[in-house]
């Protein structure tokens, strides 16, 4: 069934934005060969996109013909200001973009285990509203907030999880209460595994596993290129996934015994400790005793995730995947390899601490885009 004419319109605007925003600024010449569209149909949605202020003529091209230059057109920037935040169980960090995605500030603030409720949401907003004057925007459009803990799929909240601040729950709430913007909600490592897919490590992947490695131990799975969340919201939780080599078995309400045990932050301070070595540079000190113990529990788990997804791809982020860079990468694969029959290849994350916020700018990039773009 043909489409009809406001329809038709509706997909080559859309085409065109994305074209815009992945190539940047074009001529309505190169609009028209990579949409393969005719010109008049090109001059119509540049006409269309520039009256509804998506889109403006940013400058002239440098091409070399005789008569006039072509005019460029590029995406207007500053229609909507987005802004993405990264609550760890200890700390809160804030990025302001343009619709672009291109950073206009950034800031980050601890929060401390006595701050109490109130006051660690209080200092949240304070930073995000200080963060967003700086960066010059009158008003947010869309906040993206990456968080430790289980999302709602059917409402979108943080579920209230023991072991993580009550603050954090608070927090998003506040936000939707006090910022005329859409307030958005994830996991932290869902985003992460955002940012690594779009961004990162597994650009050249359309499935893989991201393993966050960090003071909690979780996991998020990417399958045919999309993030798999789960029927209740909790696929990843590897940190209660039984393994051998702990204390017991995890229980529903806590992951000691699990996966965790083996392989938090804590876990690999105590390895660290156990071999003599500093823990605050153990990852990198090229301990081969550590290193190949480390490895060796990180790959028990991985093994367990492989056998049941086969994602041929495993990223190691999080404070150890990073610290421990490509060589505990390597040391993990070749564990893996002898575990399991399945060929994963394992790899470290590329963008470090920065993953979470990253994913949490292209989630409200995104959304906003959706809204705004026809």
């Amino acid at each position: 069934m043909a489409a009809s004419p406001s329809t038709a319109r509706a997909i080559n605007d859309r085409l065109a934005l994305r074209l815009l925003q992945d190539e940047g600024p074009l001529t309505a010449t190169q609009l028209k060969t990579l949409t393969g569209l005719s010109r008049p149909t090109v001059a119509d949605l540049v006409d269309r996109l520039q009256g509804s202020g998506l889109v403006h003529v940013v400058g002239e091209s440098g091409a070399e013909r005789r008569g006039p230059n072509a005019k460029l057109y590029g995406i207007v920037a500053d229609r909507a200001h987005l802004a993405a935040l990264d609550v760890r169980t200890r700390s809160v960090s804030v990025t302001v973009s343009d619709l672009l995605g291109t950073t206009l500030a950034d800031a980050s603030v601890p929060v401390g285990d006595d701050s109490g409720t109130g006051p660690a949401v209080e200092k949240a907003v304070t930073l995000l509203e200080r963060t967003v004057k700086e960066a010059g925007a009158d008003r947010l459009h869309t906040v993206a907030v990456g968080a430790p803990g289980l999302i709602d799929p059917a409402t979108g909240e943080l579920r209230d999880s023991t072991g993580l601040p009550a603050w954090h729950r608070r927090l998003v709430a506040v936000l939707q209460e006090r910022l005329p913007a859409h307030v958005l909600v994830e996991n932290e490592t869902n985003l992460a595994a955002v940012a690594e897919l779009r961004a990162g490590a597994a650009r050249d992947r359309e499935d893989f596993v991201l393993l966050w490695l960090g003071q909690g131990v979780g996991a998020a799975v990417v399958l045919d290129g999309r993030l798999r969340r789960g029927a209740s919201g909790g696929a990843g939780e590897v940190g209660f996934l039984p393994v051998p080599g702990t204390s017991g078995l995890p229980s529903a309400t806590g992951c000691e015994g699990g996966f965790h045990e083996l392989a938090c932050a804590a876990a690999v301070e105590t390895l660290a400790t156990a071999h003599g070595l500093d823990p605050s540079g153990a990852l990198a000190s090229g301990h081969e005793p550590f290193l190949d113990a480390l490895a060796h529990r990180l790959a028990v788990g991985a093994a367990a995730i492989v056998s049941v997804l086969d994602p041929g791809c495993v990223v190691l982020a999080g404070e150890t995947g990073h610290q421990g860079g490509a060589g505990l990468a390597a040391r993990v694969e070749s564990v893996l390899a002898a575990l399991s029959p399945l060929r994963t290849e394992v790899r470290p994350t590329s963008l470090g601490d920065t993953a979470v916020l990253r994913g949490a700018l292209l989630r409200a990039r995104d959304a906003a885009q959706d809204e705004l773009f026809p």
